[in-house]
């Protein structure tokens, strides 16, 4: 690993390395925020942040105010780009699809499948990366916003026991019945809706082998509510499933960090709650 960026923050310390992922055959970028606790020395528990299209590790890193929140719990905080990287890697003109849209799966269909094993990279390869040289506990949390918050349920939903706790702003709950969902499905899974259910919150939920509860916030004023984000599905497949859920839907607010900031508190006091006990 090799140092990229390096500032403190609020008694701590806003980090961004990069790495080779064997992985993803690329070169990584992420983010990492070292509490106090963990410049000393001690082991801390960690929550994994998985962003939206389009972004990268810097996004949350320097919109959300997350250090501050972070070093009141003292969690180290790891921010992951949101796809691989590079001139060897599969793209796609649109911003829904190829690199800044990795959806956090494992693909199966050329030429994605040479590179895209977003779920692999988060879910193994990063956390081991993490936990050999950060002072991290094996304590785990994991959230997301839009894609990311896709991202974070379905990995806590494939994974149990691997995470303590899982929260989502504006997630795409049930990508295989949205536009934005079914297209990069078709792209990285092929046609095959079957193979869609392994990736899709909604399914997932259905057949869930844990109950770990499920926090998410959604702005009424979203412009990706009623096409791409459609929280009331996931409301109902939890109820039929009898997975905890707390949907909050916040009036007035819209898609942006500017939504992700005010109630990223919420959040944060929801992972370190259970990473701590």
């Amino acid at each position: 690993m090799e140092p990229v960026e390096q500032h403190a923050s609020y008694g701590g310390r806003q980090d961004v390395w990069k790495h080779a992922s064997a992985v993803l055959g690329c070169e990584m970028r992420f983010g990492v925020y070292l509490p106090e606790a963990a410049l000393r020395g001690e082991r801390c528990p960690v929550l994994y942040w998985l962003s939206g299209l389009t972004c990268t590790e810097q996004n949350f890193i320097t919109k959300a105010d997350a250090q501050r929140h972070a070093a009141r719990h003292q969690l180290i905080v790891v921010a992951p780009d949101t796809s691989p990287r590079g001139d060897g890697v599969a793209d796609d003109p649109a911003y829904d699809l190829g690199q800044g849209a990795g959806f956090y799966l494992d693909a199966t269909q050329p030429p994605w499948s040479r590179h895209y094993r977003m779920q692999d990279y988060v879910a193994q390869e990063l956390p081991a990366l993490v936990e050999q040289h950060f002072p991290a506990s094996e304590a785990r949390g994991i959230a997301g916003h839009s894609m990311g918050g896709h991202g974070a349920l379905v990995t806590a939903l494939r994974h149990p026991g691997r995470y303590r706790s899982v929260s989502a702003f504006s997630p795409i709950v049930a990508p295989s019945q949205v536009p934005w969902g079914q297209k990069a499905f078709t792209a990285y899974l092929g046609d095959d809706r079957n193979a869609w259910r392994e990736w899709d919150a909604v399914d997932l939920v259905a057949t869930a082998k844990e109950r770990l509860p499920l926090l998410v916030d959604q702005g009424t004023d979203d412009e990706f509510l009623q096409q791409h984000l459609r929280p009331e599905l996931l409301r109902d497949a939890c109820a039929a499933a009898g997975h905890p859920l707390t949907l909050r839907l916040q009036p007035g607010y819209d898609h942006s960090y500017y939504f992700i900031a005010s109630f990223l508190g919420d959040h944060f006091a929801h992972h370190g709650t259970a990473l701590r006990s």
